[in-house]
């Protein structure tokens, strides 16, 4: 049944409020943590019997275990926010109220959902999901309606290169995807095989916990060229070292010696697995001296 916009109003306005009560709630279950803490400094000082210490621990780690379990659901709330506004956008989209976004605004927009990706914060002993960082997805994966993709297409003089995308439909019986190009100025429609379709991560792998989930440094991937809306072939230079920061990575540029530019950031969102093209076998997208797609 489709979303109304009364309906998405009022189930956001809902979320938002449990958004508010949630952060409250964080604020008081932190400074009760920090009076606990504060006992647990004191009591160390003041070399306290091991049992009343061993107490005052176990107070201080189960604060810890509920501080965290009201963060991750305060962030499943937003989640639900921008899945609620998403759906409506795809509808407008659907119907044929398509609103023209200026370049720069598009920019914007590609860099803000990079930064918004919800972060996976692994618990102990918990495995790292697909599509989280470098994780790949699974070989049975259907990335759904909506969700942006590097797709590969063919451009001038039948040369292929990857453009970010989204997904519009998968059609079942062809095994195929239907994207749309995100670059307003093209906006052009591609049927696609599945294996030119890459699904893009849908969380962000945390560099101190999860490590493990992103590309080693001098990994050969494709990284989305900024202020533009094309993949090209790159070499990972630097990792994250926070969940703030982004990759470091070199592209592909043969008017340097070396054969690569200078070190750009290219956020985990848009850093995938590299994938030769029919141009030359070697190169993601083309040549890194870029424009748009």
């Amino acid at each position: 049944m489709p979303l109304t916009a009364e309906n998405a109003a009022q189930q956001i306005q809902d979320r938002l409020k449990d958004v508010q009560r949630l952060i409250h709630q964080i604020d008081d279950e932190r400074r009760r943590s920090e009076g606990n803490i504060n006992s647990l400094t004191r009591a160390q000082q003041s070399n306290l019997p091991p049992s009343k210490l061993k107490s005052l621990y176990k107070s201080c780690l189960q604060d810890a275990v509920v501080e965290e379990a009201t963060i991750r659901n305060a962030l499943e709330k937003i989640q639900e926010i921008r899945n609620i506004r998403n759906e409506r956008r795809i509808q407008a989209r659907n119907a044929g109220n398509k609103e023209a976004i200026r370049r720069g605004a598009l920019m914007k927009m590609v860099q803000i959902s990079a930064q918004t990706l919800p972060l996976f914060v692994s618990k102990p002993g918990e495995k790292v999901p697909p599509l989280c960082g470098a994780i790949p997805a699974e070989s049975n994966y259907i990335a759904r309606v909506g969700d942006n993709v590097a797709a590969l297409v063919k451009g001038v003089e039948d040369e292929e290169n990857w453009i970010l995308a989204e997904v519009v439909q998968f059609l079942q019986r062809q095994n195929k995807y239907d994207v749309i190009d995100i670059d307003e100025e093209q906006k052009d429609r591609h049927v696609l095989s599945k294996r030119k379709v890459i699904p893009l991560p849908l969380m962000r792998a945390n560099p101190e916990t999860d490590g493990h989930a992103l590309f080693a440094k001098d990994t050969i991937v494709m990284a989305l060229y900024p202020q533009t809306t094309c993949f090209y072939k790159a070499i990972i230079h630097k990792l994250p070292q926070s969940a703030t920061e982004d990759y470091e990575v070199l592209f592909e540029d043969s008017s340097y010696t070396n054969g690569y530019a200078e070190p750009l950031p290219v956020a985990q969102r848009y850093v995938i697995a590299y994938k030769p093209t029919k141009k030359s076998g070697s190169s993601g997208g083309g040549s890194s001296s870029v424009s748009s797609a």
